[in-house]
């Protein structure tokens, strides 16, 4: 008789519930859908990003370096 233990009784002794459970399990979801969102955004952002930066570089790239004489300067004696 003294090993006999209803259910209910075990189930008392339950630290946590299965709500409580369910409650931080969603909280958890939540927090690492946001931080993947986020993520995702911050991903596309930098990729129209580049993309620009390729772009401009690729202007810069063809544009023709004209020949510019350093020998103006006060340095030498150009007279």
């Amino acid at each position: 008789m003294l090993f006999k233990i209803s259910p209910f009784i075990i189930s008392s002794f339950a630290l946590i519930e299965q709500t409580d459970i369910v409650t931080i399990l969603v909280v958890v979801v939540l927090f690492f859908s946001v931080l993947l969102i986020l993520g995702i955004r911050k991903s596309y952002k930098l990729k129209k990003e580049n993309e620009r930066l390729d772009k401009i570089s690729e202007e810069l790239a063809k544009q023709e370096e004209t020949y510019k004489d350093f020998t103006e300067g006060h340095m030498y004696d150009n007279h």
